[in-house]
Parts: structure tokens; C-alpha cells; sequence
């Protein structure tokens, strides 16, 4: 049986004295070494990543909840008393409150087994974002986790960023207020959590920070198109959700494509041009861009298909 190592706290009250597992003392010093970087740590089950202690909805409202329930975010500490106390009752994953300890973590996601052949990864799309944007991302800490990868950045100040999922790309998350990472030394059955670069966590960039704090899109009305063929009415309620979905590097090019493919029914006089100009329009300010260079873009291309197309596809 493994024996417990006796740690010691030397503070102005009397020694705390804990009884650590030695098998325990990894997570016990990632906890610490959070703790000593100011970073506010929470205890996860073990071998999870779900955090320890009752759920809001089972909360008696007594003890620490008497004021109210307490969210993990506020239990979060930098107390060595409290680490020691919490790590010596049981082999904790180590949490990182992110808002509270000033972060901006990038959470880059791996591929869904659901999804289609070649579609792109957290890494790919935060490659690709930095190439649209002809930027470089300093060096700085990073975490390979169980299925991926964390960037750690020092959040702006002034700015209380909030927790994000795809806003920059597909597959990468951000982690800030309202939100905690895991830490390093901590394992789940996906794998361990472990230091991939222990550089100096570097400020968050701040054409990042931009992106990240742009006025969310309006969401996309679903198109209900009731004049043209039914192939028409589908094609183009297709292709304004594709428009709808398209990521800020490529929009002006999708919205293109995908009038351009529906032009040709517009030429085949299977659906009235008003109509799909106004749907595909609609479309493609949902999206962000501007509601002049959409109409720009979208006349273009009608025009252009519907000059060349041949006589056998017009009749």
C-alpha cells in the first residue's frame, strides 16, 4: 500500500497538516503551481473534467451557499490551505478558473467522427484564420490536452471576455469569464493533460481580441420561398444556408458561388430574379458583410450566368 507523504504549510496561524498519497502529489502540485502563478483553481472529479462539489439545482443553500449558490468560478482559490485540504481528501483534476485568473485560453477541438472527409480541425482553422488575417501568433504557454490544444493568453484589461465556441473558426472554442480549462497533470479517459511549451504566457493579440468582441451576427431566418419550381424554391433556400453558415474568411466567395448556382434557375425562368436576389441578400448580411457589397456580389454573378447561359440550358 502506498504510503502517505505528511505536507506542511508555514503561515502565521498554526501549521495545517495534510496527509497527501504520494500517487497524488502530481495533481497536488499542479494545483500549487497554478495557485502560485494567480491563477484560481478548482477541484474536477477524478479522472473527469466535470467539477467537484453539488450542482446549482441540488444546492441546500447552506454553508458556503447560504448567500446563494456559489458557481465553481467563485469557489475557485488560490489558498495553498485550501488546495491542501481539498488534494489530500481525494485525487482531484485540476481546474483553472480562466476569468478570474486574468486568461484568454484558445481550446483547439479535433474533428467529430461525424463529420465529413477533409473537413478542417481546431489547429487547421486557426491556421487559416492567422493566414486571412496575415498574422503570427506569438509564442507563449500551451497545454496539449487529451484531443487536442490550449493557447494561453493574458486576457485585455478593461475588456471581460466570456466563453466561445466556433466563433473564430470551426472547432475552436475561447475560454475566459464563465469558463475553466484543465489544468496540466490531469487525465482523463481520453488521455493526460500535459505542458507542450512552458513559455511566458503572452498578451492576447489584439486583432483577436477584436474578433472576439465584434457584435454577435444576427441569426439567419430560415428562407421560405413560395414562387419558382419546387427545384428552384430548393435549390435556393439550399443555398442560403449555405451563405448563412460561411465562415468570415470565405463569405464573399460562398455568397458568389451560391448565387451563381442559383442564377441559373433564374435563367431557366424557373424563379423569378426579385425573389432571389431579396433571399440570397438577406442571407448574406446575416453573415456579417455589408449590406451594399452583397448586392454588389450577388448582381454580378446573375448577370454574368445569366448572359452566358446557352440556348439549350435557357429553354
Amino acid at each position: 500500500m502506498t504510503q502517505p507523504v505528511q505536507i506542511r504549510r508555514v503561515s502565521d496561524s498554526p501549521p495545517t497538516i495534510a496527509s497527501v498519497n504520494l500517487e497524488w502529489l502530481p495533481l497536488l502540485a499542479s494545483a500549487l503551481t497554478a495557485a502560485e502563478r494567480g491563477w484560481p483553481v478548482i477541484p474536477l472529479h477524478p479522472g473527469s473534467k466535470r467539477p467537484a462539489g453539488h450542482a446549482e439545482r441540488a444546492c441546500p443553500r447552506t454553508g458556503r451557499c447560504t448567500g446563494g449558490h456559489r458557481t465553481p468560478e467563485e469557489r475557485a482559490t488560490t489558498d495553498p490551505e485550501l488546495i491542501h485540504a481539498a488534494w489530500a481528501h481525494r485525487p482531484y483534476n485540476v481546474g483553472i478558473a480562466t476569468g478570474p485568473a486574468g486568461l484568454l485560453v484558445i481550446d483547439l477541438d479535433p474533428v467529430k467522427s461525424e463529420e465529413p472527409e477533409g473537413a478542417p480541425d481546431g489547429a487547421t482553422s486557426l491556421q487559416a484564420l492567422c493566414e486571412r488575417a496575415a498574422q503570427v501568433l506569438p509564442d507563449t504557454y500551451r497545454v496539449r490536452t487529451a484531443r487536442g490544444e490550449h493557447l494561453y493568453f493574458t486576457a485585455p484589461t478593461g475588456v471581460r471576455l466570456k466563453c466561445s465556441v466556433d466563433r473564430l473558426g470551426p472547432h475552436i472554442d475561447t475560454r475566459a469569464w464563465g469558463g475553466y480549462v484543465v489544468a496540466p497533470g490531469s487525465t482523463t479517459p481520453d488521455g493526460a493533460y500535459e505542458i507542450a511549451c512552458d513559455a511566458p504566457v503572452a498578451e492576447l493579440p489584439g486583432w483577436l481580441a477584436v474578433l472576439l468582441t465584434q457584435p454577435d451576427r444576427p441569426a439567419p431566418v430560415p428562407v421560405r420561398v413560395h414562387d419558382g419550381t419546387r427545384a428552384a424554391r430548393v435549390a435556393l433556400e439550399r443555398e442560403c444556408a449555405v451563405i448563412a453558415a460561411a465562415t468570415d474568411g470565405g463569405r464573399n466567395s460562398t455568397l458568389h458561388k451560391s448565387a451563381c448556382k442559383v442564377a441559373r434557375f433564374v435563367a431557366w425562368g424557373d424563379l423569378p430574379r426579385d425573389v432571389a436576389e431579396q433571399a440570397i441578400q438577406g442571407a448574406g448580411e446575416a453573415t456579417g458583410l455589408p449590406p451594399a457589397e452583397c448586392r454588389t456580389t450577388i448582381r454580378s454573378a446573375l448577370d454574368w450566368v445569366i448572359a452566358h447561359a446557352t440556348p439549350r440550358e435557357a429553354a
